[in-house]
C-alpha cells in the first residue's frame, strides 16, 4: 500500500506500525514508528525491523531517527504491530557504546576549547585560526605557539615573532603578514 505523504491518515502513523519510506532526498528508510507529533510534523522512527530470538531483547541494535514528515515522498505501511516499541523490557541500550561516544565528544569539545584564546582580541583569534590551518599551533596564555617553538606575542605583528629555526620564523611571519592584509581588506 504505497502512498504519498498527503494521503497518509493518522492511523498509518500510529505508534508501533512498521513502515517503509523514501525521502525527498532519495533516502530509503525502513523501521517502526515510535512517535508522531502533529503540531511539529515530526516522526520518530526506529530503523530496521525487530528480530526476536526468544530472548527478552531484540537481537540487533537499531538507530532512532527524527524526520520531518514533509520530507517523506513515498510511504508504505508494511504491518501494524501489536507490540509496544517503547516497552522497557524490549529496549536495548548499549551503554558501552554510549560511554565511548560521550568520551569522544568530550575529547573533541576539549580540543575545540583549547583552540579558543582567553583574554585575546578577536583579531588575535582570527590570526590563530589562520595559522592553525597550515601549522600546528596552541595558546600559551595570550601567546600563540607555532610548531612548539615559534612564539607570537601581542600585538601579533611579524616583529613579535621569536624563537624557532630561521625558516620556521620566516614562515610564521609570512602567514601573519598575509593574514593581516587579508583581515584589513575585509574590514
Amino acid at each position: 500500500m504505497e502512498t504519498t505523504m498527503a494521503s497518509i491518515k493518522g492511523e498509518e502513523l500510529a505508534v508501533g506500525c512498521i513502515v517503509s519510506m523514501k525521502t525527498t532526498l532519495g533516502e530509503d528508510i525502513d523501521g517502526q514508528i515510535l512517535a508522531f507529533d502533529r503540531p511539529s510534523n515530526l516522526l520518530v522512527i526506529q530503523e530496521g525491523r525487530p528480530i526476536h530470538t526468544g530472548k527478552s531483547q531484540p537481537s540487533v541494535r537499531r538507530n532512532v531517527r527524527l524526520l520531518k514528515a514533509g520530507y517523506i515522498r513515498e510511504f508504505t505501511l508494511l504491518e501494524r504491530s501489536e507490540e509496544d516499541p517503547l516497552d522497557v523490557k524490549q529496549c536495548f541500550v548499549d551503554l558501552g557504546c554510549l560511554r565511548t561516544r560521550e568520551e569522544t565528544a568530550m575529547r573533541q569539545a576539549m580540543m575545540e576549547a583549547e583552540r579558543i584564546g582567553v583574554g585575546v582580541t578577536s583579531e588575535a583569534q582570527r590570526l590563530f585560526d589562520a595559522l592553525s590551518k597550515t601549522l600546528p599551533v596552541y595558546w600559551d596564555k595570550t601567546t600563540i605557539v607555532v610548531m612548539n617553538d615559534v612564539c607570537v606575542s601581542s600585538p601579533y605583528l611579524p616583529v613579535n615573532v621569536i624563537g624557532g629555526t630561521p625558516a620556521a620564523n620566516e614562515r610564521v611571519k609570512k602567514v601573519l603578514e598575509f593574514e593581516r592584509k587579508r583581515l584589513n581588506t575585509h574590514q
